[in-house]
């Protein structure tokens, strides 16, 4: 194996563990672990924590408005 093979192998695994980080990071699996993790500077705080929740519920209201629409009878 010459130099070049062997920096090639090494961007290829680069690579894939690259591309591997971010499925896992953004995987929507994870949304709710991660979600509580940037609560995790507020963990003295439960004003802090509520304050945070509710802005976290407001995005996600905004982002599906259909989803708190009644159907039309």
């Amino acid at each position: 194996m010459d130099m070049g093979t062997i920096r090639g192998l090494g961007t290829v695994v680069v690579m894939v563990a690259f591309i591997g980080l971010a499925l896992w990071v953004f995987s929507p699996r994870r949304k709710a672990e991660f979600d509580d993790a940037t609560l995790l500077p507020f963990a003295d705080d439960p004003e802090a924590i509520a304050q945070v929740r509710q802005a976290q519920d407001q995005r996600q209201a905004h982002a599906n408005p259909k989803a708190e629409r009644s159907p039309k009878p």
